[in-house]
């Protein structure tokens, strides 16, 4: 048992040194790259970089987007989630297994091999460059939300269903006063399994904004890096605060619905 602890405290510690150097690094006020800067003394920490990192690419303003960015796709993935999953799970009509086929089949393409052909068609034919518009169109819609959403409708009896429709009510009426109050837990699995990715998503942000007002902090700090870093006294300290500030919301939302995250990965790998 002991052992065990051991062995379970070390993998503690490995898995999360990164995320204390991190926090230590943006807190320096001269960098130090060897073993003795992931212990540094106190009179060398200071919130200097924190201010550096903000008067160069604005924290708040870059928050503001991201926030916007993540909103948005969220928003797009329960809407379209919840209304494609009822409809697979629910709806009889011609092809239904071809299209849940299908959007099975969407999981396995890499974003990368779709980002020229959306590019050209949010920017060229859409003209949605430097839009929040832009950013969120080709997240708003998540197969595997959409494979969550109808795992829980499938679940729920379809005597539910079949009452209602006898009491005259329409589908949408029955996914809203049925369906969606007996589902509310997806709903927070949605939002848990979706945040992460558009709130560190890079490349398609980074394509479509050339305005830095528009820009997620990713993007920003990516930009930070290659042109005004090499003028910062501690450039590397400055990023890393950056980086703190990126990863702190994500930690929070961990720590707040740390079950829900471990129920969620469970309930997609069992229901069926």
């Amino acid at each position: 048992m002991r052992l065990r602890f051991v062995a379970l405290l070390l993998g503690a510690f490995v898995f999360l040194f990164p995320f204390y150097y991190m926090l230590i690094g943006s807190l320096q006020t001269e960098p130090d790259p060897s073993v003795r800067g992931a212990f540094p003394e106190l009179g060398n920490l200071t919130l200097h970089n924190y201010g550096e990192i903000d008067k160069a690419i604005s924290l708040g303003q870059s928050l503001i987007n991201s926030g916007i960015f993540t909103g948005g796709v969220i928003l797009g993935t329960l809407v379209f989630g919840v209304l494609a999953g009822y409809a697979l799970a629910r709806l009889r009509f011609r092809g239904r297994g071809v299209v849940f086929n299908l959007m099975l089949l969407v999981q396995v393409v890499p974003f990368q091999l779709l980002t020229i052909p959306l590019y050209v068609l949010i920017v060229r034919s859409y003209g949605l460059a430097d839009s929040y518009l832009g950013m969120i169109l080709p997240f708003a819609i998540n197969s595997t939300a959409v494979f969550v959403f109808r795992q829980y409708f499938l679940q729920l009896p379809q005597e539910l269903f079949d009452a209602a429709r006898i009491d005259g009510a329409g589908e949408l009426s029955i996914l809203w006063r049925v369906a969606i109050p007996l589902v509310k837990p997806a709903l927070l699995t949605g939002v848990l399994l979706t945040f992460i990715g558009p709130w560190n998503e890079f490349l398609w942000p980074f394509l479509i904004t050339k305005q830095q007002d528009l820009q997620p902090l990713a993007v920003s700090l990516s930009n930070y890096l290659t042109t005004v870093s090499a003028r910062a006294a501690n450039p590397f300290g400055a990023v890393l605060a950056g980086a703190c500030v990126l990863a702190a919301p994500a930690v929070t939302l961990f720590l707040i619905f740390q079950r829900r995250f471990i129920a969620a990965n469970l309930e997609s790998g069992v229901k069926g």
